[in-house]
């Protein structure tokens, strides 16, 4: 079978790494902006298009997250993070996204009164509208922020425990690398492992590999959010891959923040053949302007993945999701056997030949 853009499209998906600030619809800032009387740098589409989507262009990750100001002026009402949360599952169902994390930090959303609960079960009630218009099951990751303060990620780490089983499936660090190491937030890990909860945290995006180490040895974390650099610390890279330590691959958003020097020396497809686990995902679909169709069709141009490899990678991050084991293996089944039916992949110990 040609693996065609349609192809890709069709293909069943789980998406681990999707910020909810950076995947709104334009349409929807604007509308928001006009309801709540926001005033916005640009008050139409086109040149709201021009401002947000990096596009072409590559920036600094400060850059990239000062983008998160206009959305987040628009994400600070119940009704809005609602609409927002609700519109992207929607979103996802069109390209067959089977299950999705979606992260943000709900105190980013408390400039206007809103509380922390409000911005937690605004958002859960927005994910299960969708779930039941459009079949798409997901969960959420609360995060800390690097850049604001340790006190601040425990209060969120106390947030993520009082909603556990209520929607939150995780919690993530997330913010820029350099000069808030990981370690300062530790206290909000400890809490989170203490109560048995998943832990994700955002390292060796913009920083070395010693971001990936403090994550996974000082905050204990499950997976880790890009991992690009892991690849400078073959004693860490083994151990990440003896430990199957997830990796929540962003490709075009790690071209965009010059985590990588080009898509094609990207260390994706490195890590794949070393067996490492690792996911695609779109990490900001309005910001860079990309699905995860999208995503995997670079997977195919520049790596040649095959439906095969599609396969592989979409199971693995049915594996690595924060769902419920028993959860995970009844998607598990019903994704292998979509690939069998609709696409004739069977598993790999099975050869047609």
């Amino acid at each position: 079978m040609k693996i065609t853009d349609s192809v890709l499209n069709q293909l069943p998906k789980v998406e681990l790494h999707c910020h909810l600030d950076g995947s709104l619809r334009i349409e929807t800032i604007i509308d928001l902006a006009k309801k709540n009387k926001i005033n916005l740098p640009y008050t139409n589409k086109k040149d709201l298009q021009k401002a947000l989507p990096i596009g072409k262009k590559r920036v600094t990750l400060e850059e990239y997250i000062a983008r998160f100001d206009i959305t987040l002026s628009v994400m600070q009402t119940p009704s809005a993070l609602n609409r927002i949360a609700y519109e992207l599952i929607e979103d996802v169902s069109k390209e067959n996204v089977r299950y999705i994390e979606v992260r943000y930090s709900p105190i980013l959303h408390t400039k206007n009164g809103m509380t922390l609960e409000e911005a937690i079960s605004s958002v859960r009630n927005g994910l299960e509208k969708g779930k039941k218009d459009f079949g798409v099951k997901s969960g959420i990751i609360i995060c800390g922020i690097r850049h604001i303060s340790p006190q601040a990620s425990l209060k969120l780490a106390d947030l993520c425990v009082k909603f556990k089983n209520k929607g939150v499936v995780g919690f993530d660090l997330a913010g820029a690398e350099e000069n808030f190491p990981a370690k300062d937030h530790r206290e909000a890990f400890y809490m989170i492992l203490n109560n048995n909860i998943n832990a994700t945290i955002h390292a060796g995006e913009a920083f070395g590999p010693s971001s990936i180490h403090q994550a996974i040895h000082h905050c204990g974390a499950h997976r880790i959010g890009h991992g690009t650099r892991l690849k400078e610390d073959l004693d860490l890279m083994e151990y990440v891959n003896n430990h199957r330590i997830t990796m929540e691959v962003c490709l075009t958003s790690n071209w965009h923040t010059f985590s990588v020097k080009s898509l094609k020396q990207h260390p994706f497809k490195f890590y794949y053949d070393k067996g490492i686990r690792v996911t695609l995902n779109t990490d900001n679909r309005l910001i860079s302007n990309t699905t995860l169709t999208k995503e995997f069709s670079l997977a195919r141009d520049l790596f040649n993945f095959t439906l095969h490899d599609f396969r592989e990678i979409t199971i693995i991050a049915m594996k690595a999701s924060f769902l419920p084991h028993l959860d995970r293996k009844v998607m598990i089944k019903d994704i292998a056997q979509e690939f069998e039916t609709s696409f004739g992949v069977m598993p790999e110990f099975i050869d047609k030949k």
